[in-house]
């Protein structure tokens, strides 16, 4: 008997959320799929999954928290759905449908003076809406070349779909594993003055890590941990940081905002790293607070 449940669960598909099954379910779903499916649809799959998956949804419930933005139990919900809508809205967009993201730039002035440096510039985002999009969200406005910076994934058939999808959509794209010289094409991307985009809001296992306070003085402390990882190749290039997020307001549609440019000085030392880390740290509370259902965080960070 255990023999055979042994092979029945080899043989079950993995049901994890960033598995193969489901980024298949989707693909083919947001390419075969009618527009009214396409766009209805996904609210429905998202709250599903926040259902069927109680322990993440209490996840994002205590991240939000943390960062002091409640969510209510409807809230909660909503914010799945919104995950799966904006994902799925990316895979349509790469599947050769007529569907077309757009993006509105809030904060345009912030890019263009950091690009007026002429150093290239780092565009540091989190996982909100629009991320999985993020290359066509700004070429759709600027004509640099965006370099997305990526993690590898768990699932490699699963990222095999995935980098299928970025390809249709006009990424370039890095992944970045523990080889410390896999950074060398970002900073000579950079020297040329292109554009580098990658995820801020989480610590990839095994890199370092600044921690910084986010509250306001006289305010209980809001501890948040940025990657050192983009603030060193900031001081290396030169290149200024802005921080860019993106709320959906629409079927297919984001608006993006933009920050002032944070600078890293050449050899940083400690409180300078943390003063740079806190000012990006400040900006993604602040965008969190005012759009909850905007950031998808469903990993919560040990105590």
């Amino acid at each position: 008997m255990s023999t055979w449940l042994e092979r029945a669960r080899r043989e079950l598909p993995d049901l994890r959320r960033d598995s193969e099954f489901w980024r298949r379910a989707l693909r083919a779903g947001a390419s075969a799929g009618p527009t009214s499916f396409v766009r209805y649809s996904p609210p429905f799959f998202g709250v599903l999954c926040a259902v069927l998956m109680p322990g993440i949804r209490k996840n994002v419930e205590k991240e939000l928290l943390r960062l002091g933005a409640p969510l209510s139990p409807t809230g909660v919900y909503s914010l799945f759905a919104n995950y799966a809508s904006a994902l799925t809205e990316a895979f349509a967009a790469a599947s050769g449908r007529n569907d077309k993201l757009a993006g509105t730039i809030v904060g345009d002035e912030h890019y263009q003076a950091a690009r007026a440096l002429g150093r290239g510039v780092i565009v540091a985002t989190a996982h909100t809406s629009g991320w999985y999009a993020a290359g066509p969200l700004l070429g759709s406005v600027y004509t640099d070349e965006v370099l997305v910076v990526m993690r590898r994934e768990r699932d490699q058939n699963a990222e095999r779909i995935q980098a299928e999808a970025r390809e249709r959509l006009g990424l370039r794209v890095v992944l970045l594993g523990d080889d410390p010289l896999a950074a060398m094409p970002l900073l000579a991307h950079l020297r040329k003055g292109g554009i580098v985009a990658l995820q801020i809001d989480r610590v990839p296992d095994g890199q370092q890590g600044v921690r910084v306070n986010v509250a306001s003085e006289g305010e209980p402390e809001i501890k948040m941990e940025l990657p050192e990882g983009p603030l060193l190749l900031s001081a290396l290039s030169g290149a200024p940081i802005v921080v860019v997020l993106g709320k959906r307001v629409g079927f297919l549609e984001y608006r993006v905002q933009v920050s002032e440019p944070v600078r890293v000085p050449r050899r940083p030392n400690p409180i300078e790293l943390s003063e740079a880390a806190r000012a990006i740290a400040k900006h993604i509370a602040t965008f969190v607070r005012e759009n909850p259902e905007d950031w998808f965080h469903f990993t919560a960070k040990p105590e």
